[in-house]
């Protein structure tokens, strides 16, 4: 059974999470590749392409996928500092303390 502290904590979760994705989408993150740009969000979504009419049609799909993976990355490695600090203020233990038992 949920204790009334423990059901004050999640709704108290719930908001902070709520104000982070408001938050991760307006955060941008960018990537590039000889002129090729990606900007996407944190939340992971793709918010512009910019491609330069000199980029060789032979190299953009190399171009765009090496652009949109690091871009990507970026995001999560964005969000996931995001939550690690609502996790903290939340006296809630990070991934990595779980996993190494701190």
């Amino acid at each position: 059974m949920t204790s009334f502290s423990q059901a004050r904590d999640m709704f108290k979760l719930q908001q902070q999470a709520k104000k982070i994705k408001k938050e991760l989408k307006n955060i941008h993150v960018e990537a590039e590749a000889e002129g090729v740009m990606v900007t996407v969000n944190a939340e992971q979504e793709i918010i512009s392409i910019h491609i330069p009419e000199e980029t060789p049609r032979e190299k953009l799909p190399a171009l765009l996928k090496d652009c949109l993976n690091r871009a990507m990355k970026k995001a999560q490695i964005v969000a996931a500092e995001k939550m690690q600090a609502v996790m903290g203020q939340m006296g809630m233990p990070s991934p990595e303390e779980k996993k190494f038992g701190n």
